[in-house]
């Protein structure tokens, strides 16, 4: 019994006074922490789906983006085929002339588009997103359709059964009826269910996976146009006008030989996307945005007639986003990354000191510490969700310091000590804040910071007498 006694003696007396134990301790207790803080990453990709789930929620009520895609010129025409059917009486084959119905679809000469965009905000509960109400006015001419690339009789296109039609991702948002001003007559849109996929390049058309290249688009569809209206000898002009209700953001596709955009809002924090950027330097002003695009068809890589369907063309399309900047869980994210740091150089600091001061830290302290650093994450995300980033960073950090740096004056008792700590603390909270607020210069500013730490504690360190450990 007294030998037992005498080895946990000196088991428990080698974990006091050996360097290697407390280094071995230190490091079993920076794993168990991983623990806790992965469950904090958790949190953060819950709250961040929770954010997406209500936002999508508002806006599926009120109206999803809107991408205009038109208006476009369909024209059926015929073409022909021979079959040949076998006759039994005459024992011998009769050629039968087939005619099939075709469509050709025609994009505008020029296709002008002057939208007024008024956005607001919509919150429910801690969330908030940004929808508007928009004015769209279209303007331009069609000219007469070309034929020849698939090489068909004037004779056997059907003009009197010619249609317009438009495409657009938000149905639900149209707050006016959509009726085309062409030439002398005025012909009102009606929807239309079509269930073919498209095609584009010759390809069916697949979901990217990319929120600003995907979105399902519904087609509006005119009565038959009479011949007297459309631009079988000369050019014509058309004018519409939408009123819709949408979110997001707002898109256009340039179909006519030359298309030109403005867009203008109130809206403060523009975001322009697309394949094609505005030209106006003085878009951005003090009380909104004034944007204006110009494109014209050799900017574009698909001609202005297609005879195997709608193109899918929605990579090409270009707008604004409204989508209020909302980043403190992306921030958050970012900042837990660096956790196992925070806490790993927090307990090198106690380490050092307890190694240089013979002063004994209990694991059990070394634990409530870390507990605490683990505590700065929550509360970041917490405070950060009724806050800006900064004051929840500023709140978190100085609590955490304060909290880590009494706890530690009463391990160390020594006043310098605690204020190593907290001086330490604060400089480490600031160099991640700087990171994380970087973006090309982060990985730099990183390893610079890193490499000035280890050079701090590679001096520190010298003195210590590691051939006792």
């Amino acid at each position: 019994m007294e030998k037992v006694e005498n080895q946990a003696s000196r088991v428990g007396k080698w974990v006091k006074e050996s360097i290697s134990a407390r280094m071995l301790m230190i490091g079993v207790l920076i794993l168990v922490l991983l623990i806790p803080l992965s469950y904090v990453k958790d949190l953060i990709r819950e709250r961040k789906y929770r954010q997406k789930e209500v936002i999508g929620e508002i806006n599926q009520k009120w109206g999803g983006e809107v991408l205009l895609y038109g208006p476009i010129l369909k024209i059926p025409y015929k073409t022909y085929s021979v079959k040949k059917i076998y006759n039994p009486d005459t024992k011998s084959h009769q050629e039968e002339t087939i005619t099939h119905i075709n469509y050709g679809y025609f994009f505008p000469k020029k296709l002008d588009i002057q939208t007024t965009v008024n956005p607001q905000q919509k919150k429910r509960g801690i969330y908030e997103t940004a929808v508007y109400e928009s004015e769209i006015n279209l303007n331009g001419s069609f000219t007469k359709p070309d034929f020849s690339e698939v090489d068909i009789k004037e004779e056997d296109i059907l003009w009197e059964k010619s249609r317009l039609i438009i495409e657009t991702s938000n149905f639900k948002g149209v707050s006016s009826l959509v009726e085309i001003n062409l030439h002398k007559n005025t012909y009102a849109f009606e929807s239309k269910y079509d269930g073919k996929r498209r095609v584009s390049k010759g390809k069916v058309y697949e979901h990217s996976g990319n929120d600003y290249s995907y979105v399902g688009l519904h087609k509006l569809e005119s009565k038959s146009i009479k011949k007297a209206d459309l631009p079988v000898s000369s050019d014509v002009s058309f004018s519409l006008k939408m009123n819709v209700n949408g979110s997001k953001q707002i898109r256009f596709i340039p179909i006519g030989k030359e298309t030109s955009v403005n867009i203008k809002s109130n809206w403060k924090t523009a975001n322009f996307l697309g394949e094609y950027l505005p030209y106006n330097p003085d878009k951005i002003k003090d009380d909104g945005f004034d944007a204006k695009w110009k494109v014209l068809d050799i900017n574009r890589p698909f001609p202005q007639q297609s005879f195997s369907g709608i193109l899918n063309l929605k990579e090409y399309a270009f707008g604004v986003n409204f989508m209020i900047p909302v980043d403190q869980y992306q921030k958050s994210e970012r900042t837990t990354k660096y956790g196992f740091l925070v806490i790993g150089l927090t307990f090198l600091v106690f380490f050092l000191i307890q190694t240089m001061s013979k002063i004994l830290i209990h694991p059990f302290q070394y634990l409530m510490i870390g507990i605490a650093l683990v505590m700065f994450y929550t509360l970041l995300i917490s405070i950060s969700e009724h806050s800006n980033f900064l004051n929840a960073y500023l709140i978190a950090s100085t609590a955490v310091i304060l909290l880590i740096s009494l706890y530690s004056k009463s391990i160390l008792k020594v006043l310098k000590f605690p204020l190593f700590i907290g001086t330490s603390l604060t400089i480490l909270y600031t160099f991640i804040f700087v990171i994380i607020q970087l973006e090309n210069y982060a990985l730099l500013v990183g390893s610079v910071g890193l490499f000035v730490i280890l050079a701090s504690v590679m001096y520190t360190s010298r003195k210590i007498d590691w051939q006792n450990g």
